[in-house]
């Protein structure tokens, strides 16, 4: 309920954002009009279709995107044809011929469309609905916390009420607002002839509003405004109204390392300091010991829900009883997951006749993490044996509550969860954990010593002192940190001019198109460089849409990285980009220090996701 609470409130804020600015002149249009029959269907045609539409772009891909863009062109044809009638009234009759007296109804007054016999509410519900395509708000705090959400939960009523909330608290505060103003404009009316300018007046406001949807200022310029205006307010509405659940009684144990644990909600992804925060980024928690402490956390949640299981059969909590088992929460193109992973495999093989099972359950943190095809060779790249739950539902991240990657649950052979550990690190502990529960499942002969991993390339640990980079994203929803104050222009072509990075500082250069989870350069030579502090750089990139490989080249503070070059590069820096994962690009091989990372892209087309380091 609180949620529902947030959304709402958010969107109430939209009041004060300049994003609100372009669906305005559409909504003030109707000032003057009787509220029930004009002003209320329009406010509800927008808010419907904004979260019909929101609903549909969390979930359905691509092809969503595509068919609102179409949306959004008629839309904006249609209201110009309202701003140009009335701007120039005598146009009206000539409108209202068959071909086109749909058009000429919605472009009407309420007062006309009631003398003439039309629907006054039926030409506002539809005026709404073409507001509700073109309204593009904010993704400040709140509407990020929501559509994340959406990502993570998948398809749900849930969701689309959510967003309805959120559309409902902006139709609630324009509502006020046109109130307010229609008793002005009503005034107005009244005295010598003020009426037929105001009108005027609206319809070149209109035309002015369609004209900067068209140009892209409503997610381009009006979206930077809009989140240095409203962002604070949002945020602590989510800080006020989605605390964590501090009473939860845990094992925990985080590992204080600077960003080492990716959270699966926006709202930790947003505020980044949850309970036991370090400040920044870093989450630290007091660490038990494993023996003879570790409580009963609750039974093992079910196992349904998994798309695909790859190394083995469909596997289910009953019938892993009498076994200890480890459930380990990952995703390919995470760094953190990709250092666990090695020792993971090697609890699994240690212990697998002494009645251990280690199940990956793989949730896709990027949508091209769904392609099965592109985890079967993820699989086999890191040479994993264990059984593999293809989770791109998220049913089995839901049901253990779960918010991390990696994460680890260590279950006993009675089916209760006993301990979890989230983030890397702490991998002696962990196999202590999985002694003990074997030991108290009665077996013989349990080995007590620790694996010796040797880990090489991306899979190599980090050491922590030298990591003073966070993992820092490229898509619009949890960017931070662009070396333009501005920030990106989004959902759209734009050409950026290289700047001078600060620490921890990243931008582009050339033709790009900033999206939610990634950007993609659109021409030959387009560049992205981060000012960074630590040992290695990776960076999470994908080739094309067609699937066609994409030539680069790194340096490093201007030149070729030579002995410093990632298992992804070569001396001189040179690579490709031929599927979608993670790639090591720089290995330091001397002291750390600051530097400067620049990839140039030989060829259009690449996209970027995430920047990692160790």
């Amino acid at each position: 309920m609180l949620l529902f609470i947030l959304a709402y409130l958010g969107g109430v804020l939209t009041i004060v954002s300049p994003c609100i600015l372009p669906v305005l002149p559409f909504v003030f249009a109707r000032a003057g009009q009787p509220f029930l029959r004009s002003t209320l269907p329009m406010l509800i045609g927008m808010a419907a279709t904004f979260a019909a539409v929101a609903t549909l772009a969390a979930f359905g891909g691509g092809w969503a995107v595509a068919a609102n863009e179409y949306g959004r062109y008629a839309a904006m044809a249609l209201l110009a044809l309202f701003g140009i009638v009335l701007l120039f009234p005598s146009l009206s009759d000539r409108l209202t011929r068959p071909l086109v007296s749909l058009g000429a109804r919605l472009s009407q007054s309420a007062d006309r469309s009631s003398r003439s016999g039309g629907s006054a509410v039926a030409a506002s519900l539809l005026l709404g609905v073409a507001t509700g395509l073109l309204w593009a708000p904010c993704a400040g705090p709140v509407l990020g916390l929501i559509l994340t959400g959406a990502a993570l939960q998948g398809a749900s009523v849930g969701t689309t009420l959510l967003l309805l909330a959120y559309a409902l608290g902006a139709a609630t505060s324009l509502a006020l607002a046109l109130l307010i103003g229609g008793q002005v404009y009503q005034a107005m009316k009244q005295s010598l002839g003020v009426g037929e300018w105001l009108r005027r007046g609206v319809g070149i406001a209109v035309l002015v509003a369609v004209v900067a949807i068209a140009m892209g200022l409503d997610t381009g310029f009006l979206t930077r405004a809009s989140l240095a205006s409203t962002a604070s307010l949002e945020q602590d509405l989510v800080d006020r109204l989605h605390a964590q659940d501090r009473d939860k009684p845990s094992s925990v144990v985080m590992k204080n390392d600077g960003g080492a644990m990716m959270s699966a909600t926006n709202q930790m992804m947003m505020n980044a300091k949850p309970d036991g925060a370090a400040g920044g980024g870093s989450m630290a928690m007091t660490q038990k010991p494993a023996a003879a402490q570790l409580p009963v956390e609750g039974p093992v949640p079910p196992l349904d829900g998994a798309v695909q299981w790859l190394n083995s059969p469909p596997l289910t909590a009953a019938g892993l009883k009498g076994k200890v088992v480890l459930v380990d929460f990952w995703t390919y193109s995470c760094i953190n997951c990709l250092r666990a992973i090695p020792y993971v495999e090697a609890w699994a093989q240690k212990y697998k006749d002494q009645g251990l099972v280690v199940i990956g359950v793989h949730a896709p943190e990027f949508a091209f993490e769904k392609n099965v095809d592109n985890v079967k060779k993820a699989i086999a790249d890191l040479g994993i044996t264990y059984p593999v739950a293809i989770d791109n539902n998220y049913a089995i991240w839901r049901a253990f509550d779960n918010e991390y990657w990696p994460a680890h649950y260590f279950i006993d052979a009675q089916g209760q969860v006993r301990h979890h550990h989230f983030g890397e690190g702490d991998y002696d502990q962990s196999e202590r954990v999985i002694q003990q529960l074997l030991a108290e499942a009665g077996r013989a002969n349990v080995s007590n010593d620790i694996v010796d991993v040797k880990a090489t390339g991306a899979e190599a640990a980090s050491n922590e002192a030298d990591v003073q980079s966070p993992e820092t994203y490229v898509g619009y929803l949890r960017a931070q940190n662009f070396v333009d104050d501005a920030g990106t222009v989004n959902d759209t072509s734009h050409d950026y001019v290289a700047a001078t990075p600060k620490l921890n500082e990243w931008g582009l250069a050339g033709n790009w198109t900033v999206g939610p989870q990634e950007a993609t350069s659109n021409s030959a030579d387009s560049r992205l460089y981060y000012r960074f502090h630590a040992r290695d750089l990776h960076l999470v990139l994908g080739p094309s849409a067609d699937g066609k490989p994409v030539r680069f080249q790194i340096t490093v503070d201007g030149k070729p990285p030579a002995d410093s070059h990632g298992v992804d590069t070569d001396a001189n820096g040179n690579g490709v980009v031929t599927g979608q994962r993670l790639y090591q690009l720089v290995r330091a091989s001397g002291p750390v220090s600051d530097h400067t990372f620049e990839i140039k892209f030989l060829d259009p087309g690449a996209q970027a996701y995430a920047f990692t380091f160790g």
